[in-house]
């Protein structure tokens, strides 16, 4: 089988870092130069601020939306015989004057145990050289990272903020203050069970002093806060960034696919469909017409766009 392009970067971003000595924890050192993996990862410029988001790769997804299905297939013209789609896993860094931000690592390393198990419980993976070849690319190390956002605790949305040290977790960001929603912390089940994602992650950071639990809309950093937009879950956040008279927004799982802008109300089974709407309204409110640029978690690479106005209903506009 002929490799993909991103599995020819990742070949050869791991030969490079491997060689160096960098396959393990140690990669929050980088200080060799790594090939430019621009297949993925793209920046732009938002007044001072500068936004590179990174794809860990795309899957298939069935969205499940609760109405008839006559009106999803008209709007997934993709999706397969059995409802699926293919979908994004995209993250982002910011760079302003004061602070080096990373927004849900959510992806292990490409070669650990854990992206092996998410590459056979996902059909359809395919993998990209992963966030920390891009950082590096970029000229950022795991240590000058100030701030971590979660926009919500999913594991595909900060499985990242560890690596392995000899088959210990250790704070892949040791020298960043990471800020999860409170419900999404304390209201999570999982807190009971030390062998889960979240506790080995999550908990990995919290025990070394590094969480703070963001009530409602906070600024974490000059220009860049958290907006507080629950119904993916409890303490959901979405991340704005503003500089310069511009604005990016960085929404999270507020929307999974385009078709929910237009829809607001197609919401997938174990979300609060209610609440969710809520938040939406709000996001839509906030961005149509303003020319903000937005990204969403599971948009295709590398997901920049807009919301507009298409006489009272909102749509998504990708931006080349």
């Amino acid at each position: 089988m002929v490799p993909s392009p991103h599995q020819a970067d990742y070949a050869q971003t791991r030969g490079l870092l491997a060689r160096a000595g960098f396959c393990r924890c140690s990669a929050n050192r980088y200080s060799v130069p790594t090939p430019h993996a621009s297949s993925h990862f793209a920046s732009r410029r938002f007044g001072d601020a500068t936004v590179t988001v990174i794809s860990e790769g795309s899957c298939l997804w069935a969205p499940k939306y609760q109405v008839p299905e006559p009106d999803w297939r008209r709007c997934l013209h993709d999706a397969d015989a059995d409802g699926r789609i293919r979908i994004g896993f995209n993250l982002a860094h910011i760079a302003t004057p004061a602070a080096s931000i990373m927004i849900d690592p959510g992806f292990d390393d490409p070669h650990t145990p854990w992206a092996a198990a998410f590459r056979a419980r996902w059909p359809g993976y395919v993998p990209t050289p992963g966030t920390m070849a891009a950082l590096a690319a970029i000229g950022v190390r795991a240590d000058d990272v100030t701030h971590v956002l979660i926009t919500h605790t999913h594991d595909d949305h900060f499985v990242g903020v560890t690596c392995d040290d000899d088959g210990h977790h250790r704070a892949r960001f040791p020298q960043a203050r990471h800020f999860v929603g409170r419900a999404d912390w304390e209201q999570q089940p999982r807190r009971s069970d030390p062998q889960s994602e979240l506790m080995m992650r999550l908990g990995t950071v919290e025990r070394a002093g590094r969480l703070e639990l963001v009530d409602g809309d906070r600024e974490v950093a000059p220009g860049v806060s958290m907006l507080y937009s629950p119904g993916e879950t409890a303490g959901h956040s979405v991340v704005r960034v503003r500089s310069g008279g511009e604005s990016f927004y960085y929404v999270g799982d507020l929307f999974h696919h385009r078709c929910e802008i237009e829809h607001p109300g197609w919401v997938s089974p174990n979300r609060d469909p209610a609440v969710m709407r809520t938040s939406r309204d709000r996001l839509i409110t906030e961005t149509a017409g303003s020319g903000a640029t937005v990204v969403f978690a599971h948009e295709a690479f590398p997901a920049w766009g807009r919301i507009s106005l298409r006489g009272i209903n909102a749509q998504w506009d990708l931006l080349t």
